[in-house]
């Protein structure tokens, strides 16, 4: 009954197919949800733009996840490699575990938050007294198999941003203190956003994001009154709106969970991947990692669309994103718009304007 009450006292969240414009960063959101290895994405643009809403809308629709019942990290009990040590244990032990299904974790990261809060405490006195290693978890294990949302990500300090990095990168985290070490999963999709008037990231952090989305106010004024209206009469009635939209975010839905289980299957071509580091080479980005997630997030979007084999089309709808942040440039010189990204990307897979 009580359970049942609170389900009714969530608060309600926009849909994610009710989302007017902004396709680039809902791609974006999409082929990493679809393969987390892809990097994450850093979203920049104004104000006002429907960030937060668009981010905390994909988290909302996609589908429940199963966990170990009261497990501090999300545990999945058949993954290695999404699972605590108690539970590992408790499976080479043949013990049976609790099941419990889950809403995807969405986890916000304030900018005020310390070290301690996002990678989690090891409880010195407990482990010196009683022998124990008692780990208090941070919001790294509560982002595990889910997202992890930090607004404004150019105005947090940088060893936290480097922190997040590094384990979105590996998939865990390790808490290291007076000569104690914990070791845990921490999978999970990082969405950062900001408006580049309050400063850009640093371009070694910039560089470990695998995807940038540009967006930008809407200017066509038919298309800001659409927008208003569906926000206005979502906040009027947000059950009656969400209820509207419940055939569309369905499809969605399974959409995005059969591109998962046909991305394993995906194949690229060789000459496609050639042509992939080809305009790497030209556009003199630092490193192999815009290759790696090129290649990936073609895939991924090859997934999305129902194919096996990817395309030069998949590959021309990522390739700016992948890109347009690993270009060289002057530290004053603004964020590449893709330009020159696409104009190259057209001469090596000889395609006429």
């Amino acid at each position: 009954m009580v359970t049942e009450k609170l389900k009714k006292f969530t608060t309600p969240v926009f849909p994610f197919t009710a989302i007017v414009g902004q396709e680039e960063m809902k791609l974006a959101l999409q082929l990493n949800v679809i393969d987390p290895k892809i990097g994450g994405v850093m979203i920049m643009g104004d104000r006002g733009t429907g960030k937060s809403t668009t981010i905390r809308a994909i988290a909302d629709l996609l589908p429940e996840i199963e966990i170990v019942k009261d497990d501090p990290f999300n545990s999945d009990k058949s993954d290695l490699d999404l699972m605590g040590n108690e539970v590992r244990e408790a499976i080479q032990n043949n013990e049976s575990l609790e099941t419990e299904l889950i809403k995807i974790p969405m986890v916000d990261l304030p900018l005020g938050a310390t070290e301690d809060r996002v990678c989690g405490t090891i409880d010195i006195e407990k482990a010196l007294t009683e022998g124990v290693k008692a780990f208090e978890p941070g919001l790294l294990a509560k982002a595990n198999r889910g997202l992890l949302y930090v607004d404004e990500v150019n105005l947090l300090d940088d060893h936290l941003v480097d922190i997040l990095l590094d384990s979105a990168a590996s998939g865990w985290n390790t808490v290291e203190r007076e000569g104690i070490s914990i070791r845990h999963p921490a999978r999970f999709v990082l969405v950062g956003s900001g408006n580049p008037e309050e400063g850009e990231l640093r371009p070694q952090l910039l560089d470990r994001f695998g995807m940038h989305a540009e967006i930008r106010t809407v200017k066509d004024p038919i298309l800001r009154v659409k927008v208003v209206e569906e926000r206005t009469s979502f906040d009027q009635d947000p059950m009656i709106w969400i209820n509207n939209y419940e055939a569309k975010q369905q499809e969605l839905r399974d959409r995005i969970v059969s591109a998962q289980q046909l991305l394993p299957t995906v194949k690229i071509d060789y000459d496609l991947r050639v042509k992939i580091s080809e305009v790497c080479s030209q556009l003199d980005v630092d490193g192999l990692r815009g290759d790696i997630v090129t290649n990936r997030a073609a895939k991924a979007h090859a997934a999305y669309n129902g194919r096996d084999t990817v395309t030069i089309e998949d590959i021309s709808k990522i390739i700016t994103l992948c890109l347009r942040h690993r270009l060289r440039k002057d530290p004053l010189e603004s964020i590449d718009s893709g330009d020159k990204v696409g104009k190259v990307f057209k001469e090596i897979f000889e395609i006429e304007d």
